[in-house]
């Protein structure tokens, strides 16, 4: 995987996603109630205080939980809930592990089609539907990961310049359309909510 992310718009947390499956894993799992830099720069800070120049999911496994709390925890931290996404990161590792070998490609190696790979994804752990159908569109989009009908399964994530989610985010530009977008739809949900008797 030998692509040029930008999602964290920061060029070293960048090269990390661009290089490594399983920080793309972690950065779309981090991918809430913080704005998606942050969420997507979290992977590389990791890998930063594990004294490491990538991420290993067998490591991570077998951290210790409050040793790995506190690496998230230290200031600045990783997430604005860094002591449950800890935790959260850990069972994503461990479930890779146990059922992958620790190697994040293999969800998508040999898969027939997109909703083969959409139910590897929503397998796991702190992954529901709509982050793993984000992340089927990333991969598609950004990765040149496109199994048979990947579009249709990644939903609306997978339409063409949809500038929805992360999956569409290549630059600055392109960010901006996303949060726009993502603005437009907490207005309009809360509109929806203001009207209801």
């Amino acid at each position: 995987m030998e692509k040029t992310l930008r999602l964290a718009q920061e060029p070293q947390a960048d090269a990390l996603l661009s290089r490594s499956p399983l920080a793309d894993l972690i950065g779309m799992l981090l991918d809430q109630q913080v704005p998606m830099e942050w969420a997507f720069s979290g992977p590389y800070t990791i890998a930063r205080r594990m004294g490491a120049d990538d991420l290993d999911a067998h490591e991570i496994a077998g951290y210790d939980p409050d040793e790995f709390a506190a690496l998230l925890s230290a200031k600045p931290a990783v997430h604005r809930y860094p002591g449950s996404m800890a935790q959260r990161i850990q069972q994503l590792c461990r479930y890779l592990v146990d059922h992958y070998d620790g190697d994040p490609e293999a969800l998508w190696h040999d898969v027939a089609d997109g909703d083969e790979l959409l139910d590897h994804l929503k397998e796991l752990p702190g992954y529901g539907p709509q982050k793993a159908q984000i992340f089927l569109a990333l991969l598609g989009k950004q990765l040149d990961v496109r199994p048979p009908g990947w579009r249709a399964a990644a939903g609306v994530y997978g339409e063409e310049r949809a500038y929805r989610s992360v999956a569409d985010i290549t630059g600055p530009e392109s960010l901006a359309r996303v949060r726009a977008h993502k603005q437009e739809m907490k207005r309009a949900a809360k509109a929806a909510k203001d009207d209801k008797p």
